[in-house]
C-alpha cells in the first residue's frame, strides 16, 4: 500500500533546485588537483591560526594546540596520500607549508613530543 499522500504537495522545481544544479555543474568542471590543493590550503590556514601564527592581536587567544594537532595530522595525511596524484609541482609547496606548521607546533608546545610523535609525523616521519 504505497500510495502517494494526497495532502502532500507535489515537488515542483524551484530556483534553489536550479541553483543546486548549477553548483553541481560548476564543481564538475574543477580539476581534482585544484580541489585537493584548496582543501590542503584550508587545513593549513586553520592549523596556522590554531598554532598561534595568526596575524592578529588576539593570536595568542586563538591558539589551541589540541586542535592544531588534529589539523596538522589531517593535512599530513592528505598531502602524503595526494602527492603521487598531484605531482611534485603541487606537493612540494604543500610539504614545505606542512613542515613549517610542524616546526611551529613544536616551538609552541610547552612539552615537546618525542621525535616521530609530533602532529602528522606518522605520515611524514620525524621533523627537525
Amino acid at each position: 500500500m504505497s500510495t502517494s499522500d494526497s495532502n502532500s504537495p507535489a515537488h515542483e522545481p524551484t530556483d534553489t533546485d536550479a541553483g543546486l544544479g548549477q553548483q553541481i555543474r560548476d564543481i564538475s568542471e574543477v580539476p581534482a588537483i585544484e580541489v585537493i590543493t584548496t582543501g590542503a590550503v584550508h587545513l593549513m590556514s586553520a592549523a596556522a591560526v590554531k598554532v598561534g601564527l595568526a596575524d592578529d592581536p588576539d593570536a595568542e587567544e586563538l591558539k589551541d594546540l589540541d586542535e592544531a594537532r588534529k589539523l596538522i595530522t589531517a593535512l599530513a595525511g592528505l598531502v602524503t596520500a595526494a602527492a603521487p596524484e598531484i605531482g611534485s609541482q603541487h606537493a612540494g609547496p604543500l610539504r614545505d607549508g606542512l613542515r613549517s606548521l610542524q616546526l611551529a607546533f613544536r616551538e609552541a608546545s610547552l612539552i615537546p613530543d618525542e621525535p616521530g610523535k609530533g602532529p602528522g609525523e606518522k605520515f611524514t616521519g620525524p621533523v627537525n
